[in-house]
């Protein structure tokens, strides 16, 4: 199976990656939706009220303290998966990431065209000036991050309720459009509206890489389901 998924990305030149949470949990990054996932935690508040943007506004520390148990990750590295995605970037063959990952590891991997759906924890910024802050100034604060100028200092990531960067959303498209192979990896193809930017591939072969079915593996040319890493690394 692997030896036909290598066979199809020497035959392409212009691949696209869209991935999700299952990339990173081999890094060591848990799953949202996965029996032991965030999901499955308990909380005084559930993780998807936590994490929209009415929480986020009404209760700013219960936010950020839940934001800096369970989003912020420290001493995590790019898996197998990463460095392959990059390297095949780097071959000329690969035109894009397209993830729903908000970890930044595809760019600590080295790839260049990363387009994040659902922002990085990263990026920061000053709501009233928009001055930018890195991640140290959330991870290494308390209570609520503050700028310079007094402001709330917010994460650049999607929230429930807010929607996804518009050009993000129109490289995504124009990427999967243009696209000679697809390659699907380490998400359910559950979560709307990223899930629904697939319908803009128009290229004939789709490869999904993921541990579980998805609702793409029957129109796919090529279904592992087997750890994405795994399926990826080169001997």
């Amino acid at each position: 199976m692997q030896a036909e998924l290598e066979k199809l990305i020497a035959e392409s030149q212009r691949i696209v990656f869209f991935g999700g949470a299952g990339v990173s949990t081999e890094s060591g990054i848990p799953d949202f939706r996965s029996v032991d996932g965030l999901y499955h935690q308990h909380y005084k508040y559930p993780p998807e009220v936590m994490l929209s943007h009415t929480f986020f506004m009404q209760h700013p520390e219960e936010f950020y303290k839940f934001y800096r148990d369970k989003l912020i990750v420290k001493n995590v590295q790019p898996n197998a998966a990463h460095k392959r995605l990059a390297q095949l970037e780097k071959e000329g063959k690969l035109t894009a990431v397209i993830t729903q990952n908000i970890d930044g590891l595809h760019t600590a991997a080295g790839s260049q065209n990363v387009l994040e759906l659902h922002g990085s924890t990263l990026r920061n910024y000053c709501m009233q000036c928009g001055k930018f802050y890195p991640v140290e100034a959330i991870a290494d604060s308390e209570g609520i991050p503050r700028c310079t100028c007094g402001g709330m200092i917010k994460p650049d990531v999607v929230l429930y309720e807010e929607s996804l960067n518009q050009r993000t959303i129109e490289k995504s498209v124009e990427a999967l459009s243009n696209a000679d192979l697809l390659i699907v990896g380490g998400t359910s193809l559950t979560v709307y509206p990223a899930a629904g930017l697939l319908q803009y591939y128009g290229g004939k072969n789709i490869v999904v890489i993921n541990k579980t079915p998805t609702p793409a593996d029957h129109t796919a040319t090529l279904v592992l389901n087997m750890p994405i890493g795994e399926a990826l690394k080169l001997d």
